[in-house]
C-alpha cells in the first residue's frame, strides 16, 4: 500500500532522517552505561529539523513552482515531516534513553497515527493524534518511553492528542465512543511493533465492518447537525470556518468517513467504482477539497496559529496569494470569496445527496413514520411518496415533462414534504432542461406561486437554490449566487440575503413578526399587489457585482422579468420603481433631518402615492433585517416609522405641521387607553414631557410600556 507521501518530490530536502539519527547518536557516544541523554541538545537538534522542514514546505507552497498554492501537497509533506520526527524520537528513546538488552514480549510498543494525521493530511499547525499500542498492562519501561516522547514533542511546541492502550482496550472504547471509532477508522502505522497494528486493524474490521453501519451513520449525522448549529447553520457567513463550518472540510471528511466505513474505500475516487458517486461528482469532491485545503494552509501560515476561520482581514491577502486581481467592476477579493462559497455549496450538494441517501437506507424508521406511510397516499400529483420524501415515478420523468422539475418543488412545499435525494440528483443530471422552461407560462406560474406562497417560501426558494434550479430559471439570480461584498456590514452572500428577505416578508405578512414590525405588519395587508411586492424583494439586489449602480441596473432587469412571470404592465412598472429606489427610504430616514419639512416634501414627491409608500416601507424593513442578525434596531425602526407617518400625511393631502399634531394627538389617545390605572392628571403630566418626535418614534404599546417605567422610576424616588 502506498504511503500518503510517496508522491512528494525531493523529500530529503524536507528532512533527512538518517542524518538526524546519526546526530542524535553522536550526543550519547561518550555517555556511561545507563547515563541519561542530555535533553537540551536533543531538543535543539529536533527543533532545528522541525523548523527547517516546515520552512521548506512553506517555501514550496509560497514560491513560484509546481507546488505553489498546492494545499494537499502541504498536508502530505507536513505528515511526512512529523512521521520522521516521531520515528527518530521513538528509536532514540528505545535505544539510548531507556535501552533494554533483551526486551520482553510485554514491553512491545507500537506507535500509530490516527485522525487527520492518520489520513496523512496534517495542516501546518494541526495537532498530532497518536495512539501508543501495548500488548498487555503497561510496563515501567513502556511508560518511560511514552513520557519521554510526549515531553519532547510538547517542548517542540506541538499539540499532541494521545492515548496508550492495548488492542482490546482500543476496540472496547471504540465500541462505546464514535469519536474514537472514527479516529481508528483512519489509523496508520507509524513505527514500533507492526504486529500490534496488524492485530488492531484486523480486530477493527471484524468488529465494525460486519454490520450495516447504522449506529455509526446516525452518530456522524448527529455530530454534523450539532456542529452546524454551533457554527451558525449557514455556509454564507462573512467569516466562515474553513474546517468546521457548514460546507467546510469537516463535511467532506464526514462523507468520506461514512464511505470508508460502509464501502471500505481508501480514496474518494474509489466511490465511483462502488456506484456511490459519478465521475463528475468525484471530480467536484477533489476540487473542493483542494481549494478548501489550500485556503486553510494560507490561514495557518498567515496567522501562525491553529485558526481555521477565514477572517475578514485575511480574505484580501489570501485572494492576492491565489492570484485574484481587481478588474473593472469586480474586486479580486469578492471573486475569491464567491469561489469559496461556490465550493462550499458544492460540498453541501455532495454531502446532501450522499448522506441523505445513506439516511434513507440506513436509518431506522420509527413506528410513527411507518404508520404515516400507510395513511398517506402513495401517489401525489404525479409523484410518488417514498417515506416522507417526494420522488419521481420514473427516471425519465423530467425529460418527458421538464415542467415537472418546478412542479416537484411546488408539491413538496404545499404538502410540507422533503424531496428524495435520488430525485435531487436526477435534477442535477438534467439541469439543462431548465433552460427551456424560462418561456413556459406554467413554469413561470409555478415559480410565482412558490415565491408568494403562505407555506414557508424561504425554505422552498433555498431548496431551489441548493439544487441549482433557481439560478438556472432566473439567470440574473444565478449571477449573484455566492456573490459577496467585502465589508463587515453584509453578513451573507447576495443570494442568501435575498432568500432571507423573502422569508422575513412572509413572516411579517403572517403576523409572526408583528411585535418587531407593527407598522409593516399592518400596511402589508393594504398593498394592492402581493406579487409585485414579493418580486421587488427578489430583485432589489439582483444587479450587484456588475459595476455601476445596482439599483438602476436592477430596475432594467425588473422590466424584463416582470412580464415573463405574469405581472401586468402596471405591476412591472411598480416593481422597477421599487428596485430603482429601494434605498431611498433608509437613506432619507437615517441620513436626513426628518424635522425639516423640505426633507419630507422631497421624499413624498419621489414616492408619489400611498401605495408606493406602503410597498417601499415593507421592502426597506425586509432588506435591512436580512442583512445580518444585529443590524435592525429600535432607532432605525423609530426613524422609518416617523418618515412613513410624515410622508403618508403629505400624500394623503394634509399639511405636514397640522398632520403631525393630529398624529400625535391620535397616538396619545391610544396610549391613554392603555394606561387604564392612571388618573387624567398623571396622563396629562406624562404627555407634556415628551417632544413631538418622541411620540412619532414608537408604537402605542411601546410608548405605554415606557410610560409605566417612567412612573415606576418616579415612585421609587
Amino acid at each position: 500500500m502506498a504511503k500518503p507521501y510517496d508522491h512528494i518530490p525531493d523529500r530529503r530536502r524536507i528532512v533527512r532522517r538518517r542524518a538526524l539519527e546519526e546526530a542524535l547518536a553522536a550526543l550519547v557516544e561518550d555517555l556511561p552505561t545507563g547515563g541519561e541523554p542530555p535533553r537540551p541538545p536533543v531538543l535543539a537538534l529536533l527543533r532545528d529539523a522541525l523548523a527547517g522542514g516546515r520552512a521548506e514546505i512553506r517555501r514550496r507552497f509560497e514560491a513560484p513552482g509546481p507546488l505553489r498554492n498546492d494545499g494537499p501537497a502541504v498536508l502530505a509533506a507536513t505528515s511526512y515531516l512529523m512521521d520522521q520526527i516521531v520515528r527518530v524520537l521513538f528509536d532514540f528513546a528505545d535505544r539510548y534513553a531507556y535501552p533494554a538488552a533483551n526486551p520482553s514480549a510485554a514491553e512491545r510498543l507500537g506507535v500509530m497515527a490516527t485522525g487527520g494525521y492518520g489520513r496523512g493530511e496534517l495542516a501546518p499547525l494541526s495537532d498530532l493524534d497518536l495512539l501508543f499500542l501495548r500488548p498487555y498492562k503497561q510496563t515501567p519501561r513502556g511508560e518511560q518511553i511514552v513520557e519521554f516522547m510526549l515531553y519532547l514533542l510538547w517542548d517542540l511546541g506541538l499539540k499532541v492528542g494521545h492515548a496508550t492502550r492495548t488492542v482490546d482496550e482500543s476496540l472496547r472504547y471504540a465500541e462505546r465512543d464514535q469519536t474514537i471509532r472514527t479516529a481508528l477508522l483512519e489509523m496508520r502505522y507509524l513505527w514500533g511493533d507492526r504486529a500490534l497494528f496488524d492485530e488492531l486493524q484486523k480486530g477493527f474490521a471484524q468488529k465494525f465492518h460486519t454490520g450495516d453501519g447504522r449506529d455509526f451513520v446516525e452518530a456522524k449525522l448527529a455530530e454534523r447537525d450539532q456542529r452546524h448549529q454551533r457554527m451558525g447553520d449557514s455556509r454564507y457567513v462573512v467569516e466562515p470556518n474553513v474546517k468546521e463550518g457548514k460546507g467546510g472540510l469537516r463535511d467532506l471528511h464526514l462523507l468520506f468517513w461514512i464511505a470508508k466505513y460502509l464501502y471500505r474505500v481508501s480514496a474518494p475516487g474509489d466511490l465511483v467504482a462502488k456506484g456511490v458517486l459519478t465521475k463528475e461528482e468525484a471530480r467536484l469532491f477533489e476540487r473542493a477539497e483542494r481549494f478548501l485545503t489550500t485556503v486553510r494552509c494560507h490561514i495557518h501560515y498567515l496567522t501562525a496559529r491553529t485558526d481555521d476561520r477565514l477572517s475578514f482581514d485575511l480574505q484580501r491577502e489570501i485572494a492576492e496569494r491565489l492570484g485574484y486581481q481587481d478588474r473593472p467592476g469586480s474586486r479580486g477579493v469578492e471573486r475569491f470569496t464567491k469561489h469559496y462559497y461556490l465550493h462550499a455549496k458544492t460540498v453541501g450538494d455532495l454531502t446532501r445527496i450522499f448522506v441523505a441517501a445513506l439516511e434513507d437506507s440506513h436509518r431506522r424508521k420509527p413506528k410513527l413514520a411507518a404508520l404515516w406511510q400507510t395513511l398517506r397516499p402513495r401517489q401525489l400529483e404525479g409523484f410518488k411518496l417514498d417515506g416522507e420524501r417526494l420522488a419521481v415515478a420514473a427516471p425519465d420523468a423530467f425529460t418527458k415533462d421538464p415542467v415537472a422539475i418546478l412542479r416537484l418543488f411546488h408539491v413538496a412545499q404545499e404538502n410540507d414534504l422533503d424531496i428524495h435525494p435520488a430525485t435531487l440528483r436526477l435534477i442535477t443530471q438534467n439541469i439543462r432542461l431548465i433552460d427551456r422552461l424560462r418561456t413556459d407560462p406554467e413554469a413561470n406560474r409555478l415559480f410565482m406561486a412558490m415565491m408568494t406562497s403562505r407555506h414557508d417560501p424561504e425554505t422552498t426558494l433555498r431548496r431551489l437554490n441548493e439544487a441549482g434550479v433557481f439560478g438556472r430559471f432566473i439567470p440574473d439570480f444565478g449571477r449573484v449566487v455566492a456573490q459577496t461584498q467585502h465589508d463587515m456590514y453584509h453578513t451573507y452572500t447576495v443570494d442568501e440575503h435575498t432568500i432571507r428577505a423573502i422569508g422575513i416578508l412572509s413572516r411579517i405578512e403572517s403576523g409572526e413578526l408583528k411585535e418587531d414590525h407593527p407598522l409593516s405588519a399592518d400596511v402589508v395587508h393594504k398593498v394592492l399587489s402581493r406579487p409585485a411586492l414579493y418580486l421587488a424583494v427578489l430583485l432589489h439586489d439582483i444587479a450587484k457585482g456588475r459595476g455601476g449602480d445596482h439599483s438602476v441596473l436592477g430596475a432594467d432587469v425588473a422590466l424584463q422579468v416582470g412580464p415573463r412571470l405574469g405581472l401586468s404592465a402596471a405591476e412591472t412598472e411598480t416593481v422597477a420603481w421599487l428596485v430603482r429606489h429601494h434605498l431611498a427610504m433608509s437613506g432619507t430616514a437615517f441620513q436626513r433631518d426628518l424635522m425639516d419639512p423640505k426633507t419630507i416634501e422631497n421624499f413624498a414627491a419621489l414616492v408619489q402615492s400611498p401605495e408606493r409608500l406602503r410597498l417601499l416601507l415593507v421592502l426597506t424593513v425586509c432588506d435591512i433585517r436580512a442583512v445580518g442578525p444585529n443590524v435592525w434596531n429600535g432607532w432605525k425602526a423609530a426613524l422609518l416609522r416617523q418618515l412613513y407617518n410624515a410622508a403618508e400625511q403629505v400624500l394623503s393631502g394634509g399639511t405636514l405641521a397640522g398632520g403631525r399634531a393630529d398624529r400625535i394627538r391620535q397616538i396619545q389617545a391610544e396610549v391613554a387607553r392603555r394606561l387604564a390605572s392612571w388618573t387624567d392628571q398623571e396622563k396629562d403630566e406624562h404627555f407634556a414631557r415628551g417632544y413631538a418626535p418622541y411620540w412619532l418614534s414608537f408604537d402605542p404599546d411601546t410608548l405605554a410600556r415606557q410610560a409605566e417605567l417612567v412612573r415606576g422610576s418616579n415612585d421609587s424616588q
